[in-house]
Order: structure tokens, then sequence, then C-alpha cells
């Protein structure tokens, strides 16, 4: 066993100890040279501490909030927590969420996987069919590595069961993988077997081998076509029918617990009260939800779809993450750039939206009033301003963004920030 599969804290340790250099955008010039760990300890100020634009913060205190949250939600209904990890895809966060209760990591690639088992990660469910041979020979030798690894993946195809038997026989591991049939969403949905025929033609082919292990049943329910909540409700009990109907034929033999999952992070109070019907088995059932964006919350697509705004009772998710932009350029009264742009900010679901000016004449913020982002291209914010708007060239502009996963994704090492501005530590990614 190595020192990292050993202690699993010990890789996170170390993450303090890399040094800050030219590859981390954002971060102060001066501190070249430093440890990560030695300019966290200086507990530099994001604006006046010496780090430029464009510039992400990560709040620390709405991270904390949202952790403490969802952990209380899932516990109160009766889930096991196993949030989704591309979305950060930062082991620092993995080890903060399991802290706070999760069971494990959701994560959607092998390479993903690779990274968790990195930084000592002991359960993970990979949400995906894995058919890559050279990938399932890595798994199936860090399997009989380390008996205390927990790994779980897809299967959704015949085709499927076939090859990734084919080169796990030929990998000649001694433990077998466990897998979960995945009910797809629908016709037009992503992956996934469409009907429960077909979910028992490949329950049968994983029984035909030796090298596979059926636990239970899975799916997403945030790709039913047209979803709201009858739908929703109706596909996932669909999911509970398949998960009975399969232990009723016996299909779960000699298992401590049968596992069924869903839930991104739009339908998660539908996740909950279906799975609350889920009827007495053969073995304790592990009902595990999977959402991942809540981590950091966003301020446009998650905002309007989050299921606390249908039962605001159970709380409130805050989003924590900023962008500091600065203006470059104010060629009219009512046009300004942004020296952030896509390569920067998350877009693909939504457009940066500007919430707040911080003078650049004597440090004082103002609401974002009449200011609008109308596009972005590589490196520019385009913005559009009222008559009245307050901006000038050098101001610094904060923009709520869109889209956990495509926000992490642009930033390898993150700011966390405290309320004041007071950088307490950052936030190492692997994409």
């Amino acid at each position: 066993m190595t020192a990292d599969h050993a202690d699993p804290t010990a890789r996170i340790t170390a993450l303090a100890d890399e040094r800050v250099d030219f590859r981390f955008k954002g971060l102060p010039p001066d501190a070249d040279g430093l440890t990560v760990g030695e300019l966290a300890a200086q507990r530099r100020n994001l604006f006046t501490g010496g780090f430029t634009t464009p510039a992400i913060a990560l709040s620390a205190e709405r991270v904390e909030h949202n952790l403490g949250l969802m952990a209380d939600y899932t516990a109160r209904h009766g889930l096991v927590f196993a949030p989704h990890g591309k979305t950060s895809m930062a082991p620092a966060l993995f080890a903060r969420q399991v802290a706070h209760g999760a069971w494990g990591v959701t994560l959607a690639t092998p390479h993903q996987v690779r990274v968790a088992r990195a930084f000592g990660m002991e359960r993970v469910l990979l949400a995906n069919e894995v058919v890559d041979a050279a990938a399932l020979h890595w798994i199936s030798r860090e399997l009989d590595a380390h008996p205390s690894f927990r790994f779980v993946c897809y299967v959704d195809s015949v085709r499927g069961v076939e090859l990734m038997d084919e080169a796990l026989r030929a990998a000649g591991g001694t433990r077998p993988v466990d897998v979960v049939v995945e009910l797809g969403a629908g016709a037009d949905a992503r992956t996934g077997a469409r009907t429960e025929a077909e979910c028992a033609a490949v329950a049968d082919a994983v029984a035909a081998t030796r090298t596979l292990r059926l636990i239970g049943v899975s799916g997403y329910e945030g790709e039913v076509p047209g979803a709201d909540p009858e739908s929703v409700r109706a596909w996932l009990r669909r999911l509970v029918s398949l998960l009975a109907d399969f232990d009723a034929a016996g299909r779960f033999t000699a298992l401590d617990e049968i596992l069924v999952s869903a839930g991104g992070s739009a339908w998660f109070d539908a996740v909950a009260e279906v799975f609350a019907e889920v009827p007495a088995l053969s073995a304790p059932v592990l009902k595990v939800l999977r959402s991942g964006a809540y981590l950091s919350h966003d301020d446009g697509h998650y905002r309007r779809l989050t299921p606390f705004n249908r039962v605001p009772e159970e709380g409130r998710l805050e989003p924590a993450f900023r962008l500091w932009a600065q203006v470059i350029s104010r060629p009219s009264p009512e046009q300004a750039f942004l020296n952030a742009g896509k390569r920067d900010a998350a877009y693909d679901l939504d457009l940066p939206e500007a919430q707040v000016v911080r003078s650049a004449r004597d440090g004082a913020l103002r609401d974002a009033t009449g200011i609008t982002v109308s596009a972005i291209s590589d490196q520019h914010g385009w913005v559009r301003t009222a008559p009245d708007a307050q901006l000038e060239v050098g101001d610094w502009l904060g923009l709520g963004l869109s889209h956990p996963c495509t926000s992490f994704d642009k930033w390898q090492l993150i700011p966390l920030v405290e309320a004041d501005g007071t950088v307490r530590d950052f936030v190492r990614t692997y994409f």
C-alpha cells in the first residue's frame, strides 16, 4: 500500500506545499516562489494584496453554509450523500464534503477517479458505463491493491457488459466490479437502458459474468424530457419499481446492502420524496443522492432551478463564486469592456451577472445599477451601461456566475475569501 493510500490526508495536507508561480492566474506576482500555505498564511486582501485581475473568489462563509445545509438535508431525509465531484474536481473540497458526512464522491470519468484515489477517497460512484480496457485494468488493479476501496459504476447495455467482462478477465483481478443498471430517463435522454426489459437484459448479462456484481439501479432524473414535478416523480417511481422487481426476481444475492441512486441539483426534493417510498427489500437499501452543484451554488441556472425554491422551509443555498474583472476600456457612455472573458467565466448557460462595482479611486463598493454584461469573447467582457451608470476605467466589477461546473474548471488555484476580502486559503483543482 502506498503512503498516499495509507494516509488519506497526506496528499491533501501536501497541497499547501505547492509553489506559487506563473501557472496560477490572478495570484500576486510578488508571491512567486512562496508555497500555497505560506501565501495563505499572509492573509492578504483580494483587492489590496497584489492579486491581479481577472481574479476569482470563492466565499469561505458561503461554502461552509452550503456544506452544512446539504449535510443536514440528506440526513433529515434518510439519504446517503455522494456529491458529484466533477463540479469542482478539488480534492480538498471532496475531503470537506466527507467531513460533513458524505458517504463518498460521485465522478464521471476514470481520470476523475484516479484524481480522487490519489487523494485518498475510499468510496467512489462512477456515474457512467466504463468500456475503456486500459481504465478497467487500472480499476481492477486498484481494487485488488486496496481492499478498503469501494467502487461502483454504471452498466446500461449488454455490449457494454461484454466489453467490461473481457477487459476485466484479461486484467486477472480477484475482486469483481460492483455495478448498477442505469435506467434511462426517456427516449431523447442521455445514457441508460430505455426500458425495464432492456434493464433486465443488462442485469442478466452481468449475472453471466464472474467479473461484475450487480448491486442496484441508478439514473438521472434531470434528463426526463420536459421535466416537471409530475414527470420527474413518475420516472423516479419507475426506478424504485425496477429496484423492487430486480430484488423480487432474486437478482441481488448475498449482498449486505442494495444501492439505489438518483439526484442532480434540480430535483433532489423529488428524489427525497420518492426514495422515502422504497419498500423493504432482501437487504438494507442505500439511497444515494448525487447532487454536486450545491457546493458553490450559482447566480443563474441553479438559482432558478434549486429545489429550495419549492421547499423554502428546508433552507437556502448561497452563491459562493464571484469573478472580479477590471474595466479596461470605456469607449462610449453606453459601452465598456472588461479584462475577463470565456477563459475566465462560465458562459455555457448564462452570461455573467454584473453585481457590484469597486471604485478604483477609493475602494468604495456600490451596486452595479444599470450595468449589464451583454457578451463575452475569449479575453473580453462586453458591457452595456445605462446613461446614469457609474463605471470608469480601472474600476473592478464583481460578477456573479452561472453553472459551477464551468466556473471551477477555468481556475487551477482558487482563493477562498472571507467577507471582508481576506484570502483565507486556496482551492486546487484537477481537471
